[in-house]
């Protein structure tokens, strides 16, 4: 037997269905006896949205008005009804067993799925199997128009069925049409048979993938905007509906092996990954996610290993992998399961373990462990910053591809410290600052095309271009790099960021209309340099120091943006007291100028501070400086700030009760520089968030 089924939603109808996440309002539906050709009683059955404000097409297709939705029940129990209907029409039939017909894929795979996994309820083993209408009726009629062309009007008048959808209610002539079609496939003519049916997969499988393997493109999207805790199984959740291919969630980490709120998705097929699309800037939770078209290579980049190791580790499938974070360097397997305890198991005891270790094989403090069951993960993730010897312990879930990106692609296997003699731009330079002030003197861009120049912004001001001051645009990357669809522009006085704000406020540039807000330079200083600014007010960001963006940047293709004189040698004064003699203090850089007359941009990273999981090792971010500016540097006069080569020594894995007399204790017999200690610097948060260097000290 089939059950025929139609729906519609509070907003999109046809093609579009779903892909604005609004509540489905309508089910109607229909037994069919295939066997005897018989039918049952036909149901219709309105639904209660959570909002009720319709869409002018549904009004217009559907007829339906927010005050008769208002009487309706809500999703749960219409649900519930359609399965004790179902079940008095087919008894009524003599029939048992049952599957799902619809007009498409996208009432099941879009709308139903999508909104029971939203509202936390679990949908019944019938609509995770199902018919395409579409597709048998192409099957059964190969001269037909394409399936993604298919209507149940155009397949009506292929087959010259005389029905007049005025006649009948809104819902109910689209099944009584599609139940028409059906019996004409079952003519002595066609004798189709309904054999494969659509498959919607009940939970999301897990598994690694080979750098060896092919991966088609048209079948892998990126999404975008996540927040940093997600899961590869929240990403399944999201994607509720869809058949993500085994293993085909990757998380994709930046250069500091931190997820960057960003995954790569696999799905079956080209159909499937077209109807993710669909999803674009759907939300999870309170954010919207923001999906994208992929190629099999960035997955293979991403998810991709050939470790024996890591596959032996990962060849355990639907494990549920968990990563601990800030293990003691001398823990051992026994360690961790003694940790860990009876009540979460680990998955083949110690070969449910891989520790991750540097390429000359010491520790790093990070290991995954693999749990058989939701059950055990959970209980192992209530042991988070529990006590491990004398450390705390982090714990986090992970997935397949995590594992392989730190384990394979060691990301933070580069040495600690570069050689001295070789010239660096340090991480924080000297003291500076873009703006001040509470004066709203200054607007905010927000919702740039990425493609979006200094150029495109001076032709999208017009006419107050005039009034901006020098050097006064300011573009924002992201911390992976990437344009973040910011700017800030610095105006002449308050009255004029009022009339810019006015005047240009959701106007087009190029194919987006861009948001102008006025801010002051206070607001646009903190931005810039990690803070937020939203509706809740200003949050100051964790560290108050622009960083330089890293040299593969456009911001060190011109050497006007970094000066020769500023890529001499010299240490954050954040970490080292200035030099005691006069002449250092004279020879001090010069300001960096950050937007020259050729149209130079401003690249700072959007924030030097990551919520996600930590990763291990933890590494001072020293950045190299541009060939360009080294050769400068080598030829340019400066004064050391070492007094001599290797006096500078990094402690790291200190306990954090450490006192200034334990470190000094420390280093008895030996000679350190300073009176008065002046040269033993405690790093203080702020900077931790910057150097990502928890528990150090630098010693001169």
């Amino acid at each position: 037997s089939l059950v025929v089924l139609f729906g519609a939603t509070a907003g999109a109808y046809g093609a579009k269905l779903g892909s604005d996440e609004r509540e489905l309002i309508l089910l109607v539906w229909q037994v069919v006896d295939l066997q005897n050709k018989k039918v049952g009683t036909l149901h219709k059955s309105l639904v209660k949205a959570d909002n009720l404000d319709l869409s002018d097409q549904c009004r217009e297709v559907s007829g339906l008005t927010p005050e008769g939705l208002g009487k309706a029940e809500p999703l749960d129990r219409v649900l519930q009804q359609f399965s004790q209907l179902v079940s008095s029409d087919l008894k009524v039939l003599g029939r048992s067993s049952y599957t799902l017909c619809s007009d498409g894929q996208l009432l099941i795979r879009q709308v139903l799925h999508p909104e029971t996994s939203k509202k936390n309820f679990l949908l019944s083993d019938c609509f995770y199997s199902f018919y395409d209408l579409r597709k048998e009726f192409h099957t059964c009629y190969p001269s037909s128009a394409a399936v993604k062309d298919q209507t149940i009007k155009t397949m009506a008048e292929y087959l010259g069925l005389g029905t007049d959808e005025a006649e009948e209610d809104f819902g109910v002539w689209q099944v009584k049409t599609m139940v028409a079609i059906i019996f004409s496939m079952l003519s002595e003519d066609c004798n189709h048979i309904f054999s494969e049916p659509e498959t919607v997969k009940h939970k999301y499988e897990t598994g690694p993938c080979s750098k060896s393997e092919t991966v088609d493109s048209e079948t892998v999207i990126r999404a975008r905007g996540l927040p940093w805790q997600s899961s590869d199984q929240d990403i399944a959740r999201f994607f509720k509906g869809l058949n993500i291919a085994k293993g085909g969630v990757a998380l994709c980490l930046n250069s500091q092996g931190r997820r960057n709120g960003e995954a790569l998705v696999r799905f079956v097929n080209s159909e499937q990954r077209d109807l993710a699309l669909e999803r674009h800037k759907h939300h999870m939770g309170s954010r919207y996610i923001e999906v994208y078209k992929a190629t099999g290579e960035e997955f293979l980049k991403i998810a991709g290993g050939t470790s024996n190791e890591v596959a032996q580790f990962l060849s355990k499938e639907n494990q549920v992998i968990i990563r601990m974070r800030g293990l003691p360097f001398t823990a051992t397997q026994e360690d961790v399961l003694g940790f860990l305890g009876p009540e979460c198991p680990v998955t083949g005891g110690k070969e449910g373990l891989l520790f991750v270790k540097y390429p000359d094989g010491r520790p790093t403090g990070d290991a995954f462990v693999l749990f058989s069951c939701e059950e055990y993960a959970q209980n192992a993730l209530k042991k988070h910053k529990e006590i491990l010897g004398k450390r705390y312990i982090e714990l986090f879930r992970s997935t397949a591809a995590e594992v392989q990106q730190v384990v394979l692609n060691r990301y933070m296997s580069t040495p600690l410290i570069p050689t001295l003699p070789t010239p660096i731009i340090p991480v924080i330079p000297p003291p500076y600052t873009i703006a001040t002030g509470s004066i709203r003197d200054c607007v905010r861009l927000r919702g740039l095309p990425y493609t979006a120049g200094i150029d495109d912004i001076l032709e999208f001001m017009g006419d107050a271009t005039g009034d901006i001051k020098p050097h006064g645009v300011h573009m924002v990357l992201n911390q992976q790099g990437r344009p973040s669809g910011d700017a800030f522009i610095q105006m002449k006085s308050a009255d004029k960021a009022f009339m810019v704000a006015q005047k240009c406020h959701k106007k087009m540039m190029k194919d987006r209309y861009v948001e102008v807000f006025q801010c002051s330079g206070e607001e646009m200083n903190f931005v810039l340099m990690g803070g937020t600014l939203n509706r809740s007010g200003l949050s100051p960001p964790p560290c108050k120091l622009p960083c330089l963006s890293p040299p593969a940047y456009a911001a060190f293709q011109t050497a006007a943006v970094i000066p020769a004189e500023a890529a001499a040698l010299y240490q954050p004064q954040a970490l080292l007291p200035s030099t005691r003699t006069p002449q250092a203090s004279a020879a001090a850089p010069p300001t960096v100028t950050y937007y020259p007359a050729q149209a130079a941009q401003l690249y700072m990273n959007y924030t030097a501070y990551y919520p996600s999981p930590p990763v291990s090792p933890t590494t001072v971010g020293y950045i190299a400086a541009p060939p360009g500016a080294v050769a400068a540097a080598a030829t340019a006069t400066h004064t050391p700030i070492l007094p001599q080569p290797g006096a500078l020594v990094r402690m790291q894995g200190l306990p954090y009760n450490t006192g200034m007399k334990e470190i000094l204790s420390f280093f008895q017999g030996y000679q350190y520089a300073p009176d008065d200690y002046n040269g033993l610097i405690q790093l203080s948060d702020q900077a931790r968030s910057v150097l990502q260097a928890p528990k150090e000290w630098v010693c001169l």
